[in-house]
């Protein structure tokens, strides 16, 4: 696994107990989405070591208290202090939530070959097949499914969401 492939989640700021656990800083927007994963990479020597996690548990906001298999002491557990965290990108759009694409309604949508879509105006949940509904700049509609294949990044600081539509998804709506 390489570095451009994946987004750093957080860091391990310091140990916990002697039984090796440690405290993960994560610098994240949603750390509870977080709670569940089974693996992370470890940035050793300008590697990605991939550890897996034995137990979480929530400490504060963006802190958790995680014992990684195979760490079993304090002096174990200082190997890898400091150490940045990494996940797959795929991985981050994955933990999207429903609830976080709901409060996508209002925000600018940026496609990688189109550019600026224009506005989300709605988010039909729909089991199969979940949907944003943006309105084009033209004032034209474009449906855009709501799938984690196609979504980059969701920016909530500046409200805007980054996609990576198919071919001929935006000209099924747009006389181009």
């Amino acid at each position: 696994m390489k570095v451009d492939d994946c987004f750093e989640l957080g860091s391990i700021i310091k140990p916990r107990s002697f039984k090796g656990e440690v405290i993960v800083y994560l610098d994240v927007d949603h750390p509870e989405e977080y709670l569940e994963m089974e693996s992370v990479f470890v940035q050793l020597n300008e590697q990605l070591v991939p550890f897996f996690v034995e137990q979480i548990r929530p400490i504060k906001k963006n802190q958790i208290r995680v014992k990684f298999d195979g760490i079993n002491s304090d002096e174990e557990a200082k190997r890898i202090l400091k150490k940045k965290l990494f996940l797959p990108n795929e991985t981050k759009a994955n933990l999207i939530s429903s609830n976080t694409y709901e409060s996508c309604v209002g925000f600018n949508v940026v496609d990688q070959k189109h550019g600026d879509l224009g506005k989300i105006t709605d988010y039909v949940k729909n089991k199969s097949n979940p949907i944003f509904v943006i309105e084009h700049i033209t004032g034209q509609e474009i449906f855009v499914p709501a799938a984690s294949d196609l979504l980059e990044k969701i920016d909530e600081k500046n409200k805007i969401l980054y996609t990576n539509c198919p071919d001929g998804l935006i000209e099924l709506y747009l006389d181009v």
